[in-house]
């Protein structure tokens, strides 16, 4: 008896010491709330505000996303936009583009049409320095373009060659904080109200324009790691230097 009697003991103090965890746990999880009384606090589902209200469906002249044949520009027999006169081709799309929008300011800023319409030197006009980069992977250049307005917004566009007709496949209006080319896609960085963050906008080709493929957030810390360009220029404050 006397030679079990150690064993015994140390077999009770094992029992001891497990119970004595079982209740710290226990007691731990309590004061970290993993086992919370009372109610739930409640969530509040969306709240659908006019519900009944629906835009009417756009009409032809509201449909800035559409590919639209630029007229008045020659025949581009390689299909590629190197061949064609950059401001021509500018010039005659806002031209006809502010026709069509009947001065309702959707499919372009009448001041940009204004801008272009007796413009001779690019440069002279708000015109921005033409891109060409192959943009559907078929071995041509587009050509890319912007027509600043004001010195806030710009109007940019994308040109494709189709059947030998130059046809205009992206149409954006914004404010142009930083637009980058990558792997085919364009990325366009917009302002928002929050000088933290800026919208980022990619676009792809889809077969027949420059549709888009994603919209999201970024800060403007990442928007300057990855681009190097600065975010949003604070306003002046009242009364201060301009």
């Amino acid at each position: 008896m006397a030679e079990r009697a150690g064993p015994d003991r140390r077999r009770v103090r094992r029992l001891l010491l497990a119970g004595c965890l079982v209740a710290v746990l226990t007691g731990c999880a309590d004061m970290e709330g993993l086992h919370r009384d009372g109610a739930a606090a409640s969530v509040a589902p969306p709240e659908p505000l006019w519900p009944q209200s629906r835009p009417s469906p756009a009409g032809p002249e509201q449909q800035r996303g559409r590919p639209f044949v630029v007229p008045g520009i020659a025949k581009v027999a390689s299909g590629d936009m190197r061949d064609a006169d950059p401001l021509a081709v500018v010039k005659a799309d806002l031209t006809a583009t502010e026709r069509e929008d009947r001065g309702t300011g959707r499919l372009v800023d009448r001041r940009a049409a204004e801008r272009v319409a007796g413009c001779v030197r690019a440069a002279g006009c708000g015109v921005r320095e033409p891109v060409l980069r192959d943009l559907t992977d078929d071995g041509r250049a587009e050509l890319i373009t912007a027509v600043d307005i004001d010195g806030r917004a710009s109007e940019m566009r994308v040109y494709h060659v189709v059947d030998g007709s130059v046809t205009r496949v992206f149409s954006r209006r914004a404010v142009l904080e930083g637009v980058e080319l990558a792997a085919g896609h364009l990325a366009i960085r917009e302002p928002t109200s929050n000088d933290r963050f800026v919208y980022v906008s990619h676009y792809g080709w889809d077969g027949r324009m420059m549709a888009l493929i994603e919209l999201k957030l970024d800060t403007c810390r990442a928007l300057k790691q990855t681009s190097g360009l600065p975010c949003v220029t604070p306003s002046p404050t009242p009364g201060g230097p301009s």
